[in-house]
């Protein structure tokens, strides 16, 4: 015959049933927890080796995550300046073809801007400098220097500026453009900063552009048009008036050192 179980009895089970059942849940919550705190460990370490990295190619040091250094603000564009300028208090031995024609140049910034000289000079040394510059046709060479004695001046104005500097020499840049005039390289600040929205690429990359062009027409280049469907626009097009099927392009060489020309543009 069975045995009947007692009120008192049913209690005890009850209660051990209770008890097991609160463990299990505690036990399924430390594991949920566990592999919820492993997946945000994982996600911050992915988030900080990409910044490190890009800031290891620039020579910077590796940040620890991408909210420890704010983006820089941008420089502001004043309508226009003083018209007078500082040079750049900076040399740097010739890059290009030694045997060839050296251009001698230093770099201004209109005063009263936020752009130092110096940092602008050495990205302009730079841009001279690539591999994809005006020193692959095997004859230029570029001497960045402090003093007046020079072949090229490269001058960073802001747009009122510019429009005076172009317009002696009856161009009219409409507080928008660059120019070249005589021995001067005439870069609008606003275009320095901000690019142009014909160009897909960094802001660096656009600089580049604007020097290898203005450059250019100084030692001798005339304007170039797109010469295909897809293909890359020379440095001579002006490229901020449109593309034409081309892509974007600052440099007058490419990865194979052969010039990147295109249809004769009046």
């Amino acid at each position: 015959m069975p045995s009947r179980r007692t009120p008192a009895r049913a209690r005890r089970l009850a209660r051990l049933r209770r008890t097991i059942l609160v463990l299990c849940l505690l036990v399924a919550g430390s594991v949920a927890l566990i592999a919820t705190r492993g997946s945000d460990d994982v996600e911050v370490a992915d988030d900080g080796r990409g910044p490190a990295e890009d800031g290891a190619e620039d020579g910077e040091e590796p940040l620890a995550s991408a909210t420890q250094r704010p983006p820089p603000p941008p420089v502001p564009v004043p309508e226009s300046g003083p018209g007078t300028f500082t040079t750049a208090a900076a040399d740097a031995a010739p890059v290009g073809n030694a045997d060839g024609t050296l251009y001698r140049y230093r770099v201004q910034v209109e005063d009263g801007i936020e752009l130092d000289a110096e940092t602008a000079a050495a990205e302009i040394h730079a841009i001279l400098g690539h591999e994809r510059g005006w020193t692959n046709d095997g004859d230029s060479a570029f001497e960045l220097v402090a003093g007046d004695d020079t072949d090229l001046n490269v001058i960073i104005a802001t747009p009122g500026t510019v429009d005076e500097l172009c317009g002696r020499w009856g161009l009219d840049t409409k507080g928008e453009v660059n120019c070249r005039v005589d021995d001067d390289v005439v870069v609008n600040l606003l275009r320095w900063v901000e690019g142009s929205p014909q160009f897909d690429g960094p802001i660096r990359e656009y600089r580049a552009l604007v020097i290898n062009h203005e450059v250019g027409h100084r030692i001798g280049h005339g304007h170039a048009g797109c010469p295909g469907e897809g293909m890359p626009a020379p440095a001579m097009m002006q490229q901020i008036k449109g593309l034409d099927g081309c892509v974007a392009n600052a440099w007058p060489y490419d990865e194979d050192g052969e010039y990147i020309d295109g249809p004769w543009v009046p």
